[in-house]
């Protein structure tokens, strides 16, 4: 069967923990290398880095090299893992958001060949569905709907900026808008499942931290590990 693709970052740096016997594998690509590690069933790609020594900081991460070696490896579907802020109170610490859409304004290419052509950019619905049901599958009551708003990092937002863009999103981050949209680019159906990890800047009573959302995602890994699981074993199930 096709590999299935997933990416993570710090919710699960390695996946060979936990999809069971993954080699590592360096795939050379026009793009340059992306690190993989795969089986027969799965393609993970750790989003910054399998080596937490040499962490890849948001604004660095080579998309096209990571897509590019995805799609040579045979995958057609991704599930992307990811840690977010909240925009809202209502959406507290621990919350598991499975994103509708998403808003970048700057950064990315519209086009991974840098050739005129006309795109729409979405999270797969197909990819977004099966992650709900993969989700109640697990006792998982994960939210069903919410936009994630990408911020170019690798700084964390000001309070101003964070008010500006609660107005039209749910959650803020710095890499699934990128990967999406280059995914679907490639030809690559793409879903989300987001971790909220932490109060954007100004919501919580104490200032925000680069420490606090490392650890809240480590508290959260155990849920999205479960989803994730289950996704694939239902992946195996119906895909050939």
């Amino acid at each position: 069967m096709r590999p299935l693709g997933i990416l993570s970052g710090t919710v699960i740096p390695r996946g060979g923990e936990l999809f069971g016997n993954l080699r590592e594998a360096l795939i050379e690509t026009e793009y340059g290398p992306a690190e993989v590690m795969r089986s027969d069933e799965v393609a993970f790609i750790s989003r910054h880095g399998a080596d937490p020594e040499r962490y890849v900081l948001p604004h660095r991460i080579n998309h096209r090299a990571n897509m590019k070696a995805l799609a040579e490896l045979g995958v057609k579907e991704i599930v992307a893992i990811n840690s977010a802020g909240s925009l809202h109170r209502k959406w507290k610490p621990g919350t598991i958001m499975i994103p509708e859409d998403f808003i970048f304004l700057a950064g990315i290419p519209s086009m991974f060949r840098d050739r005129y052509a006309h795109m729409t950019p979405q999270l797969d619905p197909g990819v977004r569905w099966r992650l709900l049901e993969a989700a109640q599958q697990s006792g998982v009551n994960a939210v069903d709907h919410g936009v994630y708003f990408q911020m170019p990092g690798p700084r964390l937002e000001t309070r101003a900026e964070i008010r500006m863009i609660a107005q039209f999103a749910d959650l803020v981050g710095m890499t699934l808008a990128s990967e999406a949209v280059t995914a679907q680019e490639f030809g690559l159906a793409y879903g989300a499942l987001c971790s909220v990890d932490n109060y954007g800047n100004g919501l919580a009573e104490e200032p925000l931290t680069v420490e606090q959302i490392v650890a809240h995602a480590r508290e959260n890994a155990r849920v999205m590990i479960a989803v994730a699981t289950r996704y694939l074993e239902n992946y195996g199930r119906r895909t050939p």
